[in-house]
């Protein structure tokens, strides 16, 4: 049996009743949409939901684009399946549990495989998405819709009303910003606030020369959101990684994090989270609650001491990234870890050097989280590897000074440790 044939068996009360379980879990939903096709929708709605996680927001990706579903290739997921347990279907996670996703592309035996639907069975797959995905507790689900204003996107806004708010998609030329502005108007209509528009696919930087060249025209998406009063949440640059990214299923902002697009897209997300802070207070995210406990103060421009940790804490295992056996400044970039354990009574007890894995973004948190490393304490670390670092419930300690791991690792277990800079606060 189907599970749309099943879902006709269920009453309507059972179904409002499992969606209002699941929706009050989530804290936030935004609904990616865009009148037009090609934009690039799927592309930034992926690049949106990894750049939440990377930030340590539990985050959920739903697409819902039923006839052209790509989220499983462009996250490196098509030989996945969801698990179904009873009623409940378990969403694939990417990166162990960096990321939720839900898509109907886990379902085809293939990707030629074509969906012949009408608008009732597209209704009732939205359902089980909502109603029957285990998304458990999340700061954000990020939902990708197909283009235009069809069964797809009005079934998610009725479903989510009240809860929901819309990214608008577009590209900077006349033509695009013409379909996208029905999408406003579909949004105004259904009443679905709307958090901005991006513009995607704007001027391209030639890598050779530095002259942008604005291929598809130049402001529509800008001059889209001041002439319907929407905020403008930025432009996404051309690049040629981009596309690559997606045909390698190379999620962009994971495996290029250091791109200039890649920066647009962390600023876009931050006016997001910004933006729904401001409305509903500050977000209490999993890894808050992690490290909020955590008694050691830094610092990126002074040198401060470090209270030692408490009894509790006292017995651990410390990660040291190293160079020729020294404190090396750059967690990234360390050729040996030197792992550190303490008793219950602060004592170092062993100490051995291991050889990390070759380096590839997100790979460490959780290769040094099976080490049973709990503390990491490090010259410096970018933002994003402490995020994930704390998903893990690994604790991090950067711009440690000195050379020794031993005598650093001692130090911080009486309290004296010394911090500065973070040196690759990136």
């Amino acid at each position: 049996m189907s599970t749309c044939e099943q879902d006709n068996q269920r009453s309507p009360l059972v179904d409002e009743l499992a969606m209002a379980e699941k929706l009050s879990k989530i804290n936030q939903i935004i609904v990616v949409l865009s009148g037009k096709g090609g934009v690039g929708k799927s592309t930034v709605a992926v690049n949106l939901a990894l750049s939440l996680s990377l930030r340590g927001l539990r985050t959920g990706l739903m697409d819902v684009d039923i006839h052209g579903p790509s989220v499983p290739k462009l996250l490196n997921l098509t030989d996945k399946w969801p698990e179904v347990k009873g009623e409940d279907i378990i969403p694939v996670e990417y990166q162990s549990d960096l990321l939720k996703v839900m898509s109907m592309g886990f379902l085809l035996q293939g990707t030629e495989q074509a969906v012949i639907w009408r608008g009732p069975l597209k209704y009732s797959m939205i359902k089980d998405f909502i109603g029957r995905v285990q998304w458990g507790t999340l700061d954000y689900l990020v939902v990708d819709c197909p283009p235009g204003t069809g069964d797809e996107p009005l079934s998610v806004a009725q479903f989510l009303k009240g809860k929901a708010k819309a990214v608008i998609i577009t590209t900077p030329q006349h033509v695009a910003t013409i379909d996208v502005e029905k999408c406003i108007t579909f949004c105004k209509q259904l009443e679905l606030p709307m958090i901005g528009v991006i513009e995607n696919m704007s001027g391209f930087v030639c890598p050779q020369c530095g002259t942008t060249v604005n291929i598809f025209s130049k402001g529509g998406g800008e001059a889209l959101a001041a002439q319907y009063g929407v905020p403008f949440l930025g432009s996404i640059p051309l690049d040629p990684d981009i596309a690559r990214s997606g045909d390698e299923e190379r999620p962009y902002v994971y495996y290029y994090s250091k791109s200039a697009a890649a920066s647009v897209f962390d600023n876009i997300v931050e006016r997001i989270v910004q933006s729904g802070q401001n409305e509903s207070g500050v977000i209490r995210t999993e890894a808050d609650t992690k490290t909020s406990g955590n008694n050691v103060s830094q610092s990126a421009d002074k040198v401060m001491d470090v209270p030692s940790p408490s009894k509790k804490e006292a017995s651990m295992k410390f990660a040291v990234p190293t160079n020729d056996g020294k404190l090396c400044a750059h967690f990234g970039h360390c050729e040996a870890f030197a792992l550190i354990d303490t008793d219950a009574t602060g004592k170092v007890v062993n100490e051995t050097y291991v050889t990390p894995p070759p380096h590839e973004p997100g790979l460490l948190p959780p290769w040094l989280s099976q080490q049973g490393v709990n503390c990491i304490i490090a010259g410096g670390m970018g933002s994003r590897a402490q995020q994930l670092f704390a998903q893990q419930g690994v604790n991090v300690i950067t711009g440690a000074q000195g050379e020794n791991p031993k005598e650093i690792v001692e130090q911080y277990l009486k309290g004296v440790l010394q911090t500065g800079a973070n040196t690759c606060d990136h």
